[in-house]
């Protein structure tokens, strides 16, 4: 019988899992479409590796083992799986057409309301992924500028620009390479120290976990604007999020240019680059961005149904109620079980990360055991709260007794330096995010003779 989100005796069968990632791995490499979502970020022989089904904030396997999930599909998901308004608007849609031979009605309808919610939307282009927006957004900012150099902080997409600073770069010419650049966050040295004159944008998260300190936006704005560099604003985590109107609204702080795609269509594939009108009118006819599917439907109107069911419900402060609720519970038995010096739960409440400090061990070892721990009592965790609005509390109650029981498991095995030992399979694996020493500062021109 397959596992329900209860304790279970018994680690969760996932003989189908693993037969479908046999079936893959001999004509799929690798496996997975997304990093995030692939079997190096689980620990192997008991986290399943595929999913057959959602609904609200709960997942079934292909096993029929079923979770509360805790990842929301890396973040698409905001309002829950199956969420009635939006599936309603895309079977509405669906049932007139999906993709069309001429421009839609949505298209005017959804930039119409983004509009009226994004500070910066003076204008506004519809597109698919997050990367081709990324991308579009850097393309404008060095036609408008006239400058090549970018700074980046953050993960920005796989295009060569952004990858090129990292380390998994083969295949991206060092011309293309020598263009692109990183910055510390929260660090405004860094970022004074690497603008010069061909620096035509900066572009980062305005959060990914830790907060600006010390008015680091706002200085990394003026020494944008003090430098004629665009700043951009890379939404894709906080746009809808932490604010309707994104970090941009919570922080108060204008970029020019600014990109979206997770959470404002519920799992649907869709992104936006809003920004000043004076650039974005480059797309008119000297920049080149355009593509079959930005116009596709049912896209569109998950998003119409998305954005105006957040409007109405407040979904943003459903959000941050209950992201506090694990956030604080988690920290509050860590402190209990006295093990705070090694473990803690920290970020924005609508998107938390639980941390494990070396002096414990291994930092993935911790992770994954926790992980392998969580699994077995029916909470899919990727040592992340990624909130929706269908988390219920009922939900989070039962998470925190989990956390309550799995986390006095780790005080003793670290206590007892047996973690590894009590691993069911392999670790997890580091994360690809980490930019911090790639490609630092801008190669200074050579001096001319």
């Amino acid at each position: 019988m397959a596992n329900t989100i209860s304790f279970n005796e018994n680690y969760p069968d996932i003989s189908h899992s693993d037969e479908l990632y046999a079936r893959a791995s001999k004509i799929m490499h690798p496996v997975t479409q997304t990093l995030a979502k692939g079997p190096g970020q689980y620990i192997k022989g008991v986290a399943p590796k595929y999913l057959k089904r959602g609904k609200d904030a709960h997942v079934w396997d292909v096993d029929g083992n079923e979770y509360i999930d805790f990842n929301m599909a890396i973040g698409p998901i905001s309002l829950g799986y199956c969420y009635d308004k939006v599936d309603n608007a895309i079977i509405a849609q669906l049932k007139d057409g999906i993709t069309f031979s001429l421009m839609h009605e949505l298209e005017v309808q959804l930039a119409e309301l983004v509009h009226g919610i994004i500070p910066n939307a003076e204008s506004i282009r519809i597109s698919k992924t997050g990367a081709d927006v990324c991308s579009a957004a850097v393309r404008v900012s060095r036609a408008f500028t006239g400058r090549k150099k970018v700074l980046c902080c953050g993960y920005h997409g796989w295009h060569d620009w952004y990858i090129g600073v990292t380390s998994r770069n083969l295949g991206i010419p060092e011309e293309i390479k020598d263009l692109s650049n990183t910055f510390d966050y929260n660090n405004i040295d860094s970022v004074l120290e690497s603008l010069d004159s061909d620096t035509a944008c900066l572009i980062l998260e305005p959060f990914v976990f830790e907060a600006p300190k010390d008015d680091f936006l706002k200085k990394v704005q003026k020494a944008c604007k003090d430098n004629g560099t665009l700043l951009i604003f890379d939404e894709m985590w906080s746009g809808f999020r932490i604010a309707l109107g994104g970090a941009q609204e919570y922080f108060g702080i204008t970029p020019d240019l600014a990109v979206y795609s997770k959470a404002f269509a519920n799992g649907m594939p869709i992104s936006l680059l809003t920004g000043r009108k004076d650039v974005m009118q480059l797309f008119e006819k000297e920049v080149f961005f355009f593509t079959t599917f930005g116009g596709e439907a049912l896209s569109m109107a998950a998003a119409i149904a998305t954005i105006t069911e957040m409007k109405e419900k407040n979904v943003q402060k459903e959000l941050d109620r209950k992201g506090q609720m694990l956030k604080d519970g988690y920290n509050k038995i860590a402190e209990e079980l006295g093990i705070s010096n090694y473990t803690k739960c920290s970020g924005y409440n609508c998107r938390t990360i639980m941390t494990f400090d070396a002096s414990a061990g291994d930092p993935l070892v911790l992770k994954s055991y926790v992980q392998q721990e969580m699994i077995k009592r029916g909470v899919l965790w990727g040592g992340f709260h990624n909130m929706c609005f269908s988390h219920t509390e009922k939900d989070i109650e039962y998470t925190l007794s989990v956390y309550k029981e799995v986390l006095a498991l780790l005080k003793v095995a670290v206590a007892e330096n047996k973690v590894a030992a009590m691993l069911k399979g392999e670790p997890v694996e580091a994360v690809f995010r980490k930019v911090s020493g790639f490609n630092m500062k801008p190669k200074k021109a050579a001096a001319s003779k």
